[in-house]
């Protein structure tokens, strides 16, 4: 495993060229995130790859305890000493101390969770735009809005679920595209969106007849 500051993720994998159907819940790949199994183990590939890279590194078997014992050093240490992926997957393996859910996903009053949360975007902050692209940013948020979606907004987690699909083919939504489809959901267009193959024509659905102000 890299040493140098803030090592990259999610690089280790290819990434598909297209969003397509998942076999097993028929959405786009990556939409019945976390709950269909199919969907689970495609997104968490490029998280896992780099988590057992670095317990080839440290000598690690999987599922060992020291796994445990590894998860919690990777999420004491100073953000930048691990990929962001690994820090993440670390945070999976440990249970939060005061509401018992997997660190960082539970309940929205839970102070521990909150703060678990809240300090693994220290990574972003410096790592980007070199160690972490834009892409892989918003591949981060979303795969974590959609592992606690008791702590967002049900349209930030809609927002996440839609667009998971096309970040996993290294895509990302410009900031006037992001903000419209938000609108669009804000208007109840769910259904329109998800038939959509992109977050560029996401974003072009047609304004409803009420909204036209011209």
């Amino acid at each position: 495993m890299a040493q140098q500051p803030y090592p990259p993720g999610a690089r280790l994998l290819a990434r598909p060229d297209t969003a397509k159907p998942c076999p097993a819940c028929g959405d786009l790949l990556g939409r019945g995130y976390p709950d269909c199994v199919t969907c689970a183990e495609r997104v968490d590939s490029y998280w896992k790859a780099d988590w057992a890279a670095l317990l080839d590194d440290q000598g690690i078997v999987e599922g060992d305890p020291e796994e445990r014992e590894l998860a919690g050093r990777v999420v004491a240490d100073d953000p930048g000493a691990h990929p962001w992926t690994c820090v993440d997957w670390a945070l999976r393996l440990m249970t939060c101390p005061a509401c018992r859910a997997e660190l960082a996903t539970g309940d929205p009053g839970c102070l521990s969770c909150a703060g678990a949360d809240q300090t693994r975007w220290a990574w972003d902050d410096a790592g980007m735009p070199v160690s972490m692209t834009r892409n892989e940013h918003d591949l981060r948020v979303a795969v974590a809005c959609l592992r606690a979606a008791d702590r967002r907004r049900d349209t930030i987690v809609a927002y996440s679920r839609l667009s998971l699909p096309f970040l996993l083919t290294g895509d990302s939504a410009s900031r006037a595209q992001a903000q419209r489809i938000r609108t669009h959901l804000l208007a109840s267009r769910r259904d329109e969106l998800a038939a959509a193959d992109s977050f560029a024509a996401m974003a072009s659905l047609p304004d409803l007849p009420w909204r036209d102000r011209r």
